[in-house]
């Protein structure tokens, strides 16, 4: 396919270009009824390209005309059969994967560490989560992937399972074996979804890890805001409909049911540029996003009391493979926490990291980066470090999670249950209703229809007291949790 085209970007550029007389949203009529301010900063010519689906512009909910092809283009540069544009961000896409595969009362296997659409889109569809832990970093204190070894014992035990969802590549940028969970799921009949929302470039460069395409899943929600260089909240929906474990016509149907019917073209021509580039020149990107991390990586391994792991880290089987253009930098032994080091780079750096926890903070490299930009993160870490190495004691790494609770309601039912709000303190034996994360490291501790704990109970008050965050329920300082109405739990 010839990938210098780009027909929807095209084809919004020429309708803009004829200048037509608008009796049609959006109300701002090309900008001109916009807000001056506004209007004078981002430009006309993005208020001019700011249409809807008029008919030369065709309709991402039925596409059959320039979206159409630009989604064609995306397929063949992203190795799929089919792929799905998104204006829902990859959050959309994940609903879509998972509500194409699940019926109410339906299993799916996921792993703990899971992002919140997912347990959204569990909650739509009534499915039921059969959760497996994913491999826990006792060194750098973060969660890894799911493993091979970890799926075939859920899926022995769980062999009706609608589904397997992955990870891949984790926010840190690890990856476990795909391709062989991938083959194992396929051995029972049970399609594979990814969310390889951080996993963009793995499609042009041998050097990354492989990509869900060509590991052989069924589907894949990938974020080509995050990397990719499009627009944020565009993201695409990589479908493989090979193994006939999944349906294009269900994919189609439930992302227009998630999709607004006032679909922004501005996102969409940015996903549709974006592949053009990401297809022509891919591969020389990638080559010179990995450069620059890794030189990033060697200095940051200079600097004392800083560390980033590279192919040191690989050889587990949670670690079969790296994003090399992921900087996790453990920072523990400079004496302060990864939350400090992000508001230090922020006051003293004018520096924004993607994000930070008790002991690392995580800097992507990106085609947008230089060796400029390379250049202020490694000077802004020897000033951190000459600052506080050796200067403060070392805390001692623990990351501890309590054991994974007795799911007793089908989380959809828990969430719209009947529900009373009692004291946290008392709440052990209750079912929840809402939802409970820690952080670190970013994983649920209770979710919609589980049963608490006292040891859930003292294991979130700890983390409160000592002021890390805690997120997810109505009460953000954990006083009172939302529980289903004088209802003990019932253990199956």
């Amino acid at each position: 396919m010839d990938h210098h085209r780009t027909p929807l970007f095209t084809a919004l550029t020429n309708h803009a270009s004829r200048n037509p007389v608008q009796f049609h949203i959006p109300g701002h009529k090309k900008g001109v009824g916009a807000d001056e301010q506004f209007r004078n900063f981002i430009g006309e010519q993005a208020f001019s390209i700011d249409l809807i689906n008029i008919a030369p512009l065709d309709d991402l909910h039925q596409p059959t005309g320039v979206i159409a092809e630009a989604q064609q283009l995306a397929a063949d540069a992203f190795g799929a059969d089919y792929t799905l544009f998104s204006v829902q961000g990859t959050s959309g896409a994940i609903m879509t994967m998972i509500m194409s595969v699940c019926a109410p009362g339906d299993k799916i296997i996921v792993p703990r560490n899971v992002h919140k659409s997912i347990m959204s889109a569990i909650i739509f569809a009534g499915a039921k989560p059969v959760f497996v832990s994913p491999a826990r970093d006792s060194n750098l204190g973060i969660d890894h992937g799911i493993t091979t070894r970890s799926v075939r014992r859920a899926l022995e035990k769980h062999p009706d399972a609608k589904a397997v969802l992955v990870i891949n590549p984790t926010y840190f940028g690890i990856c476990a074996n795909l391709k062989e969970i991938v083959d194992l799921a396929h051995s029972y009949d049970v399609p594979v979804l990814v969310d390889e929302a951080h996993g963009v470039l793995i499609h042009f460069h041998e050097d990354l890890p492989m990509s869900a395409m060509e590991a052989g899943a069924d589907m894949a929600a990938t974020s080509v805001h995050k990397l990719g260089g499009s627009m944020t909240q565009s993201s695409i929906l990589n479908v493989n409909t090979k193994n006939g474990l999944v349906h294009m016509h269900r994919v189609q149907t439930i992302i227009s049911m998630l999709t607004t019917t006032s679909t922004s073209y501005i996102l969409l021509a940015s996903l549709d540029t974006s592949r053009r580039n990401l297809a022509l020149h891919g591969h020389q990107i990638a080559e010179t996003a990995i450069k620059l991390a890794q030189g990033a990586r060697q200095a940051i391994n200079e600097i004392p009391g800083l560390y980033c792991f590279g192919e040191d880290i690989l050889g587990g089987e949670a670690t079969h493979s790296y994003d090399a253009t992921k900087l996790a930098i453990h920072v523990r032994h400079l004496g302060i926490t990864g939350y400090e080091v992000e508001n230090w780079l922020r006051d003293r750096f004018n520096l924004e990291v993607e994000l930070s926890d008790m002991y690392n903070i995580l800097c992507l490299v990106t085609p947008g980066d230089t060796e400029e930009s390379i250049g202020i993160l490694l000077h802004s870490l020897q000033v951190l470090s000459q600052e506080h190495y050796e200067r403060r004691e070392v805390q001692e790494l623990v990351v501890k999670i309590p054991e994974i609770p007795q799911l007793s309601l089908i989380p959809r039912d828990a969430f719209y249950g009947d529900t009373e709000v009692v004291p946290f303190e008392h709440s052990a034996g209750r079912i929840i209703a809402e939802f409970i994360y820690v952080y670190p490291p970013g994983i649920p501790i209770l979710l919609p229809g589980e049963v608490i704990s006292q040891q859930n109970i003292d294991y979130i008050r700890d983390h409160v007291e000592i002021g890390l965050p805690v997120k997810g329920p109505e009460d953000r300082y954990i006083q009172y949790v939302k529980v289903i109405r004088e209802e003990e739990a019932i253990f199956e």
